[in-house]
């Protein structure tokens, strides 16, 4: 499988992701499968993480591994701000609150700071082109990302965007599904929320025999073997969702919820395109992002043959309706871009 395939895999497998979980996004996974029973299909388009993942592809394109958070300011307020002249439509809360910090003339990483929502998950959500752009190695994709995170997020959230950037550098090296998660720990601190929640997610899927990660003790070797019957993916969502999940906070875009869901996805689907996105978002929750962060992985590890071809056939360019600076862009087409650029 060449490079440029697994960059097609990953972009189009986030894509797929994210247009597959929108109809279900903040929805209880009781609501989801009384409305479906199982999400297989694309209903409609992508929301604001495909968008804003062709953005952050970009940035690399132009800057490489010179990206600095400065650069990306600098970029928000050429591309994005001066293009906004209504609603963001789907934008999350720290992006908009972004918006408004550069507005006031702040810098990064005040402006990740200043608002109250930098533990949300729109950097993990757009982690993926990092991961690609260092395949096979985790540590400097966490490192590209945090410049980015550094401008609308802090804390967990960046450490959210660290994990899935290093998490998908592994899986285009050609890691193992247990090796990707151990990825995505090795960039994070072992005791931080996310890790945390990681390690939890993990623990609770059906164990193929104790092992370790590194330097953060807990079992990550999980599989489903054959496929579960109804009741057993049932206690199996209600099981994560116990471990993980925020259940008193309004909003569903938390950074450690949505991260730890999605490997226990990947995990759960062996790395299979389609087991682990329509295990994902029928986790419910911040559906989209999940279903995106696990098409992702598994994208890059399976490659562009790996999507289903019924799900490819439903992408297309991108509308703009959040980030007007990308519209009409495919992510095929970005891929291609960053598999040009090493």
């Amino acid at each position: 499988m060449t490079y440029r395939d697994k960059a097609r895999g990953c972009l189009l497998g986030l894509a797929a992701g994210d247009a597959l979980g929108a109809p279900a996004e903040n929805l209880p996974p009781s609501e989801i499968r009384r409305r479906w029973g199982r999400l297989t299909e694309i209903e409609g388009g992508g929301t604001d993480d495909t968008e804003y993942a062709i953005f952050a592809a970009s940035l690399l394109v132009r800057h490489g591994h010179a990206l600095t958070s400065a650069d990306v300011a600098r970029a928000y307020r050429r591309e994005i701000i001066p293009r906004v002249t209504g609603p963001m439509r789907g934008a999350g809360f720290s992006e908009l609150g972004t918006v408004e910090a550069l507005r006031r003339g702040l810098e990064p990483p005040l402006t990740g700071l200043v608002h109250s929502h930098g533990w949300s998950d729109g950097l993990a959500m757009r982690a993926a082109p990092y991961g690609v752009f260092c395949p096979g190695d985790p540590a400097e994709a966490a490192r590209l990302m945090e410049q980015d995170g550094l401008v609308s997020g802090s804390g967990e959230g960046i450490l959210g965007g660290r994990a899935v950037a290093g998490a998908v550098a592994a899986a285009m090296g050609g890691a193992s599904p247990q090796d990707v998660v151990r990825a995505a720990l090795s960039v994070i601190p072992a005791d931080s929320w996310t890790a945390r929640n990681v390690v939890r997610a993990c623990a609770t899927l059906p164990a193929t025999g104790p092992t370790t990660g590194p330097a953060t003790g807990p079992a990550t070797e999980a599989a489903t073997g054959p496929a579960m019957d109804a009741a057993g993916e049932v206690a199996l969502v209600e099981a994560l969702h116990e471990v993980v999940v925020v259940r008193h906070y309004p909003w569903t875009d938390i950074a450690p919820e949505a991260v730890a869901l999605a490997l226990a996805a990947v995990l759960t689907g062996e790395g299979d395109v389609e087991a682990s996105v329509t295990f994902g978002v029928s986790l419910g929750r911040d559906a989209d992002t999940i279903g995106a962060i696990a098409g992702a992985i598994a994208g890059a590890m399976r490659g562009e043959g790996g999507v289903p071809e019924r799900w490819a056939a439903r992408i297309g360019p991108v509308t703009g309706k959040c980030l007007p600076v990308v519209a009409g862009r495919h992510v095929l087409d970005v891929a291609d871009e960053l598999a040009g650029g090493l």
